[in-house]
């Protein structure tokens, strides 16, 4: 019976093996391609360095202006993610416990902010927040980037929400509990794996943004790595090695926040679709 359930996974174990080594190879590819110098990689693009040129690596990490962009990023991923998980929650719990006209209809408002796209708004909201003096100011990017991940955050908040059984709140008000008591004292703590499970969307979303610190940004000091990372592709263009250590370096905090809140992210989503 093992083994006919062993053969019948066969295929799927086959196709998680393949998926794994299209996404480890290019790391791998570029972790080892930072070890080089620029000659030897051209000369060897896939086989192991024949010196192993770690100065490419230790040059970047010596420099202020790398740790800079990591605080930036740091700083503003942080903010944006405080910032879109408190006003959230908190919308998300008077959409799934409060009846009020028009609650569906404002709802419904917030989820078609998905269907949104980004560059549709760059230009007004350049404008916007350059008559609210926020350019090159960090909330410049921290505000727009909260707005634009309500809509997803509300909806997967609101689902488990309205899964917490209508007892306890029955319950935390016998006992003297207002509203806002039930939700701070009750709720969130219940809601921890999809309060986790949002941060971690949050974080990532805000670390891997482009676009919008370009448009605020318009000098280096506050600078993120994504910025960082094309600028320092137009310096050292030729200089393919450095960039390979560079764009491993920048990838590093990524995967280590990854790693660490995998299981934080998983378990979220996991309770979310097996409530109910």
């Amino acid at each position: 019976m093992s083994t006919r359930s062993g053969r019948r996974h066969l295929p799927l174990h086959a196709i998680l093996v393949v998926v794994g080594a299209v996404m480890a190879v290019p790391l791998l590819y570029a972790v080892l391609s930072g070890f080089k110098s620029t000659d030897e990689l051209s000369r060897n693009p896939v086989g192991l360095p024949d010196s192993w040129v770690t100065s490419n690596y230790t040059d970047i990490l010596g420099s202020g202006a790398f740790w800079r962009l990591l605080g930036n990023s740091t700083l503003i991923a942080v903010g944006t993610t405080v910032l879109v998980v408190a006003v959230a929650a908190l919308s998300a719990f008077s959409f799934a416990r409060f009846a009020f006209r028009g609650r569906e209809v404002l709802f419904t408002l917030f989820t078609m902010g998905l269907m949104f796209p980004f560059a549709v708004a760059a230009l007004p909201l350049f404008l916007l927040l350059r008559s609210m003096g926020l350019l090159d100011n960090p909330l410049g990017v921290i505000l727009p980037q909260a707005a634009f991940g309500l809509p997803m955050t509300i909806i997967i908040l609101r689902g488990f929400f309205r899964q917490i059984p209508g007892e306890l709140e029955e319950a935390a008000t016998l006992d003297g509990c207002s509203s806002f008591g039930f939700f701070w004292r009750v709720l969130l703590p219940m809601a921890r794996p999809a309060l986790g499970t949002v941060s971690v969307l949050a974080v990532v979303t805000s670390w891997n943004n482009f676009f919008l610190p370009l448009l605020v940004f318009t000098e280096d000091t506050w600078w993120t790595i994504p910025i960082g990372v094309q600028q320092f592709q137009g310096q050292y263009s030729a200089q393919y090695a450095r960039v390979f250590a560079y764009l491993v370096l920048a990838m590093v905090p990524a995967l280590a926040f990854y790693s660490v809140a995998e299981r934080q992210l998983v378990g979220g989503l996991t309770a979310g679709a097996t409530k109910g």
